[in-house]
């Protein structure tokens, strides 16, 4: 790793667009003072961010170092981290961050640090691959063998970060990957989180229109009331479950959002169940936000137009505040089913922009693209 003449380490943030963009320009104002503290040894650093997407047409990781490794030879630039929200995948293993302490370059993959606290997180994380980057360099032995650990994010007895394997012919001297079924768990949820689930509520403006017509007409039907009234609690989950499970399953469909793969190989088999779980985890939030929001506005619609009198003349019921409650649930329910058939005029590229990163929209793009040809 070399340091400019004027004795300011350049450090590079070269991020996909759309959410590592925003989580690299958020941390680059006081990651500099933040790397010099750290440091210790009277560095200076300057931190720039470019937004390019690096990992257009790939995910081989041995292919985007060559990429990092291009990019940071041009211009004045010391260390260059790469940003992604892809997850990444090396010898059986969802790749972390790969490091390469002779051209000075990081590969971070966004997901396996989770679901919470990713802004922390990946900050980081930053910090110490750019402070393992300007430390002493690794030998091949102390690389392969990982005899040099990076610190913050990447220990603690409950994390599922250990050193990976790192072949001879590939850029990276230092790997670290995520194991087990924490691990797994812990790419669910960063994928998640990089799709953005909240933002299918605003995606789906035809279906939550049908769904509101539903539940405004079911609120004051008679037989409705009569129904909300005579069902316990369990057949009121029951039928919230199954309105939200058709919901789901009618979006996943309908904008053909489940990914398949030709390939046999387990590895591949277990990619696909990881994609296609974090479609169904990211479409269910976004519908069971809309499910709240549904029963919100159905409790307060039937506030405002039920009549007590009315109410109990036809089903032999008082209105209570109970009661208020059960019809706004069943109603949701309803409504739901209106909503799954009302999502079938959006069209599919408006669900797939609202279910997934920009990042996984082209991804998936380009493996129809190819499936076409």
């Amino acid at each position: 790793m070399r340091v400019s003449s004027q004795g300011v380490t350049v450090v590079t943030l070269l991020a996909d667009p759309d959410a590592p963009t925003e989580i690299a320009q958020r941390m680059a104002p006081t990651l500099p003072d933040r790397l010099a503290a750290k440091s210790g040894q009277g560095r200076r650093f300057d931190v720039e961010v470019v937004s390019e997407p690096f990992t257009a047409g790939t995910e081989d990781p041995l292919t985007l170092m060559q990429r990092i490794m291009d990019r940071g030879s041009e211009g004045n630039r010391d260390i260059v981290v790469a940003l992604t929200d892809l997850p990444l995948h090396s010898h059986g293993r969802k790749l972390v961050v790969d490091l390469s302490h002779g051209h000075g370059l990081a590969l971070l993959s966004l997901p396996p640090l989770g679901g919470f606290r990713l802004q922390t997180r990946a900050r980081q994380a930053v910090e110490e691959a750019v402070l393992s980057l300007v430390g002493p360099q690794a030998t091949e032995a102390e690389g392969s063998s990982g005899s040099q650990p990076l610190r913050g994010p990447f220990i603690g007895r409950l994390a599922p970060i250990h050193p990976g394997q790192v072949s001879e012919e590939e850029i990276a001297d230092l790997r670290y990957v995520v194991t087990g079924p924490r691990g797994y768990l812990r790419v669910l949820l960063g994928m998640v989180r990089a799709n953005r689930p909240w933002r299918l509520v605003p995606g789906l403006s035809k279906a939550l229109a049908a769904a509101l017509a539903t539940g405004a007409v079911a609120t004051v039907n008679s037989t409705i009331w009569s129904l909300a009234s005579s069902l316990s609690t369990p057949r009121l989950v029951i039928a919230m479950v199954g309105s939200v499970a058709l919901m789901i399953g009618w979006l996943i469909v309908d904008a053909n959002l489940w990914h398949r793969t030709d390939e046999a190989s387990p590895e591949a088999r277990k990619t696909a169940a990881l994609y296609n779980a974090s479609t169904v985890v990211t479409v269910g939030i976004g519908v069971l936000v809309c499910y709240m929001g549904l029963m919100l506005v159905n409790l307060v619609w039937a506030l405002f137009i039920l009549n007590d009198r009315v109410f109990a003349s036809m089903t032999r019921t008082p209105l209570h505040g109970t009661e208020y409650w059960t019809l706004a649930w069943f109603v949701a329910s309803v409504a739901t089913v209106g909503g799954a058939l009302g999502s079938g005029l959006e069209s599919d590229e408006a669900i797939r922009a609202a279910a997934y990163s920009k990042r996984e929209q082209e991804r998936r793009s380009a493996l129809q693209d190819d499936h076409g040809d």
